[in-house]
């Protein structure tokens, strides 16, 4: 394929990141940032125009030189975005976005018309998260009834890009499962749900699968992208679920880690299995029929963030790194729960607060810091437990990213506490970005889902260490009881 590139796109909250990929290997790269607009506390918007600049100066940047040699493009793009368009399909009010948190109420609303939270279930497989862009199509409703009035069709982010690059209005189901209006088990519009709540079926397009052809370069965007005309572009996915694909998850012999401000652990499912208690996100996978589940933790490396700036500022993060690898496994009894701005996932409980329990007179800064990273650990555990019990498969290894996975100390206790080796492996930094020009790749038949996952090459191997195993389980299991004793005691 050295003669050919395909472009991988991602339209993410702060900025765009388009790549250029050969072969796998990344030989361009191009991020240009956008503002965020915060009009009112906790909400969160972005005029749809300034992701399309941003995307058109980074494809000119990135194709210079390539442009006629590029296979196929491809989209990532911030999940649950609510981009509202007009019978002429042009923008009528600032998109709003996935860390919105305006729509709690209306939320309440969807989840009672559902008949509560297991009819919502069944009707999506999902909560509807004040994030989703359900909530948010309501709120336009109950408040600024002159724009709900004008809207003709609603889709997400990364799909007005396809819009303006092809002139075609498509999403895919991995985006779709975001909206909290579609029925995941059904790869279908939930359309019973909208009729229960009051929304139009209309506004919603047909969700094509990720590696479907979703047009073709038109000759508007050629000029103002430097890509010719013609050039296809295929559907993509949600930037949550196509980063699974930059990690290599194309089947179930590994699990993802992301230990970034929040944490997520992902895994792709050997077919549909039911969201007990909606504490996991279950969508579509970027696979046709594919499934994935995840869990979002709120506060991960966030935490051992917190822990250097609120109490030892003065230090670097690899002398904390130093101190806590001087601890021995456990941490001499020091626990830590990581619930410093409430959880999601394996609880959901936005008032749950963090602790350390088990302090003595022996302990130093470095059991505080090994005792954030183990905590950190064992929370992502229970979420990684949750999907276990939707579809007992066991993984061979742990794929790894984000700034957490940068120190060898924390990779070690992952692969302690999760009995597993814990692997980094090249592309996963690229996240969204790498997985949309691999799902490029695939739809143009340049390789399959298996030459996919294997372009996501190994860096480095982080083995077990067995006798840390029985620690940790017992650690594990009374780290288990801690929320619960806490929150009885409130």
């Amino acid at each position: 394929m050295s003669d050919k590139y395909l472009i991988g796109i991602d339209v993410g909250t702060s900025g765009c990141k388009i790549i250029a990929v050969d072969e796998g290997r990344v030989i361009a790269s191009e991020t240009v940032a956008y503002p965020l607009s915060r009009p009112k506390a906790g909400w969160s918007e972005q005029n749809p125009a300034d992701w399309w600049e941003g995307v058109c100066k980074g494809l000119k940047a990135v194709t210079n030189g390539i442009a006629e040699k590029i296979a196929g493009v491809s989209m990532s793009g911030q999940m649950h975005g609510m981009v509202a368009l007009d019978k002429d399909l042009n923008v009528i009010r600032p998109a709003i976005l996935w860390n919105d948190q305006r729509t709690e109420k209306q939320c309440d609303e969807i989840t009672a018309a559902a008949g509560g939270l297991e009819g919502l279930l069944g009707y999506t497989n999902n909560m509807m998260l004040t994030g989703y862009t359900g909530g948010k199509i309501l709120w336009v409703k109950e408040n600024e009834p002159e724009n709900y009035a004008k809207i003709c069709k609603i889709v997400n982010p990364k799909d007005y890009i396809v819009l303006k690059l092809t002139g075609n209005l498509i999403t895919d189901v991995s985006d779709a499962s975001g909206t909290g209006f579609f029925d995941v088990e059904k790869r279908a519009w939930a359309y019973e749900l909208m009729d229960k709540v009051g929304i139009s079926r209309d506004f919603f397009v047909e969700p094509l699968e990720s590696t479907d052809k979703a047009g073709e370069i038109s000759a508007e965007a050629e000029a103002l992208t430097g890509i010719p005309a013609g050039v296809p572009v295929f559907a993509g996915g949600g930037d949550a679920v196509i980063s699974t694909i930059a990690m290599g998850l194309t089947d179930q012999s590994k699990i993802g880690v992301t230990v970034g401000t929040s944490g997520v652990v992902a895994m792709s499912l050997p077919g549909y299995g039911f969201n007990q208690g909606g504490l996991l996100q279950m969508f579509c996978g970027n696979l046709p029929g594919s499934y994935v589940a995840f869990g979002c933790t709120l506060s991960a490396a966030g935490s051992y963030q917190w822990l250097r700036d609120a109490l030892f500022p003065d230090f670097k993060f690899s002398e904390l790194n130093d101190l806590a690898e001087a601890v021995p496994c456990g941490s001499d009894g020091l626990i830590f729960l990581p619930y410093l701005t409430g959880e999601r996932c394996p609880l959901f409980d936005s008032s749950a607060t963090g602790s350390f329990t088990g302090i003595s007179n022996i302990m130093g800064k470095g059991h505080f810091a090994r005792a954030v990273m183990e905590g950190v650990a064992f929370s992502l555990k229970q979420v990684y437990d949750l999907i276990q019990e939707v579809k007992p498969v066991k993984p061979n290894f742990m794929v790894i990213s984000g700034g957490g996975a940068k120190g060898h100390l924390w990779r070690q206790i992952f692969a302690d506490i999760f009995e597993m080796p814990v692997v980094t492996a090249f592309g996963s930094a690229e996240g969204g970005a790498y997985g949309a020009a691999l799902i490029a790749g695939i739809g143009c038949g340049l390789w399959d889902a298996k030459e996919a996952g294997e372009l996501c090459a190994v860096e480095t191997v982080m083995e077990p260490i067995p006798e840390h195993f029985e620690i940790y389980r017992a650690i594990a299991a009374k780290y288990k009881r801690l929320y619960g004793s806490i929150k009885s005691a409130d």
